[in-house]
């Protein structure tokens, strides 16, 4: 399975600022030599040499992730603003059929589903799932008048809801999807994919605690030895501490979180919108070397970053 990053910030769209760009521009030029402007090729060579954070971006979209199975399906979690982003220049499913998976409806996970071009193709199909029962009338409520000019009823007819249950598995295709219930107001869910020996965790809107340590079964089939997880980690621990009950992670806490379940692979995710690439470069440093000082288990962390894709 491949997965595909459109939208990795928290709360609110995060668009980079002027300011924001003219620190990376000095940032660079405090770095370049008269060596790396000789001709474009090395010109080229010197901003690929760049960190990130100077170079690029992590992205400003709130959370679309998509899986593309490997037998071509389409599986989306979220429909933040990322979720626009991908029906512009993502791959269409061949079938034209999606699978729509919601953490929650909080605003930021659904405010790009009017905006998404796919679910008003009359031919597209969509199965949408979530353990929340009113799902369809959530969906719909934002595209009311007067907070959006164009109705419910025109998109696709084509839109299929299914209420799942924590704890329980079900299937798309070859693919095995079971979610569980964490700390968040109002509820969020945490989903693990499996496909082909490989696991796959998406874990958005979690505010962890020591329940979220207990080896229950329900714990287990979703989260223990998966390859990769993309895991709620908006603040800094001090942040956590002053927000409790806002339903975020630290950074520190997910990467805990990866190490007691013996997860491979972590992507820090649902950004702080006020953090720039900067802070969150330093965060992914703080957080290697976090991981290296509390444990001997090897767990590679990244940062999620808007147009990325995983292979597992």
């Amino acid at each position: 399975m491949n997965i595909n990053f459109w939208g990795v910030r928290g709360s609110l769209p995060a668009p980079v600022t002027q300011q924001q760009i003219q620190s990376k521009i000095f940032a660079a030029l405090q770095r370049v030599t008269p060596d790396d402007l000789a001709n474009n090729q090395t010109k080229l060579k010197f901003i690929e040499s760049l960190p990130l954070w100077i170079r690029g971006t992590v992205g400003g979209n709130t959370p679309c992730v998509e899986i593309s199975t490997d037998e071509g399906k389409s599986i989306v979690f979220d429909a933040g603003t990322g979720i626009r982003v991908m029906g512009k220049f993502g791959e269409q499913p061949s079938d034209k059929h999606y699978s729509l998976l919601f953490s929650h409806f909080h605003w930021d996970h659904i405010q790009g589903f009017p905006f998404f071009d796919g679910i008003y193709n009359p031919d597209a199909v969509f199965d949408i799932y979530s353990p929340f029962k009113e799902m369809e009338k959530y969906l719909a409520d934002q595209m009311k008048d007067p907070y959006y000019p164009v109705k419910y009823d025109s998109v696709s007819k084509n839109i299929h809801f299914h209420e799942i249950q924590s704890g329980k598995t079900f299937e798309i295709g070859d693919v095995k999807i079971c979610c569980i219930e964490m700390t968040h107001p109002g509820s969020s869910f945490s989903y693990s994919v499996s496909e082909n020996g490989k696991k796959f965790v998406y874990a958005t809107d979690v505010e962890l605690s020591t329940s979220d340590f207990e080896r229950t079964e329900e714990r287990r089939a979703v989260f223990e030895n998966a390859d990769a997880m993309v895991m709620d980690a908006q603040y800094t621990a001090e942040e956590a501490l002053s927000k409790a009950n806002w339903g975020h992670s630290a950074f520190c806490y997910a990467v805990d979180f990866a190490v007691f379940w013996n997860i491979k692979n972590l992507y820090l995710f649902h950004h702080e919108p006020t953090y720039d690439d900067r802070k969150l470069s330093v965060i992914l440093d703080a957080a290697r070397l976090y991981a290296e000082y509390i444990s001997k288990k090897p767990v590679n962390i990244f940062l999620a970053c808007e147009g990325d894709t995983i292979k597992l």
